[in-house]
């Protein structure tokens, strides 16, 4: 029997992922000696290609942007997690040769929270409607048995978060972006927008407010993410994501368990300081 023993992670940009920084630290925490993860850039075209052409050395993919949606076509089974919001991140290589997607975003960001004692809320808000918004309603549907207000900029993407909300059964409301200063009051809230669209909300911060996830890593912390820490909310950021992500593809992909949780985030960190 062929040694499965190769990983990597596929996307198009895919220069400044971090995962072949978390997933290489897990090997080593993990003793697998001969393991090897590596970054690939390969975009929605290119993607069937590759596929086909792994040999039967490799165990698993993590997929990022934009192909969380396009590998679904080639994979043999998809977990109930990915299927709920159409987005697989992880591939993972059976040794009956079936391939077998799973997201493990979902649950990466319910762990982050519950490390930081954040079990269970009565209520959220989600700044954007993008396709980590699906992620996170799905991951609040875990957590939070009341209402999750989302915050966007136009009606198309009010429509699609209450498409999502009725997929996922959550309790979706909607408001207007220029109402997101309302969202900090919600004891927890996910902000899932790119880099700089939340910077004017810094100055809207609560004397005491709840928690916030933002999922950027980089630029870190953003203006909202450091007035958040300043005024003693609690914090999480991307690499919190990331790390919790990682951890769930190490364990599928080796099959060993736990990955080294603290030797990947430290790997994380000293890849981001680097730059």
């Amino acid at each position: 029997m062929t040694r499965r023993h190769r990983a990597a992670v596929l996307g198009s940009p895919i220069a400044h992922s971090l995962s072949p920084a978390l997933h290489r630290a897990a090997y080593a925490g993990l003793g697998l000696d001969g393991w090897t993860y590596d970054r690939f850039e390969i975009d929605e075209e290119a993607l069937p290609g590759f596929v086909e052409g792994l040999g039967p050395e490799w165990a698993g993919l993590s997929l990022t942007m934009p192909l969380k949606r396009a590998v679904v076509p080639l994979l043999d089974a998809v977990s109930e997690t990915a299927a709920s919001v159409e987005a697989v991140n992880t591939v993972v290589f059976t040794e009956d040769g079936r391939r077998v997607g799973d997201n493990t975003d979902v649950p990466g960001m319910v762990a982050a929270l519950r490390e930081r004692g954040i079990e269970k809320v009565e209520s959220a808000a989600v700044l954007g409607a993008g396709a980590t918004a699906s992620s996170a309603l799905a991951a609040l549907t875990r957590i939070c048995p009341g209402g999750i207000t989302v915050y966007v900029r136009s009606e198309a993407r009010a429509a699609e978060m209450r498409e999502w909300g009725a997929r996922l059964e959550a309790d979706v409301r909607i408001a207007a972006w220029e109402d997101a200063a309302e969202a900090l009051r919600a004891p927890l809230v996910i902000a899932t927008t790119p880099a700089g669209a939340t910077d004017a909300l810094a100055g809207a911060v609560p004397e005491r407010p709840g928690a916030l996830f933002d999922v950027l890593y980089e630029p870190w912390p953003t203006p909202l993410a450091h007035r958040w820490s300043a005024a003693g909310g609690v914090l999480l950021g991307g690499l919190d994501l990331l790390v919790h992500q990682a951890v769930l593809q190490v364990e599928q992909m080796t099959g060993r368990v736990p990955a080294p949780l603290k030797a990947m985030r430290d790997a994380g960190e000293r890849a981001l300081s680097a730059r």
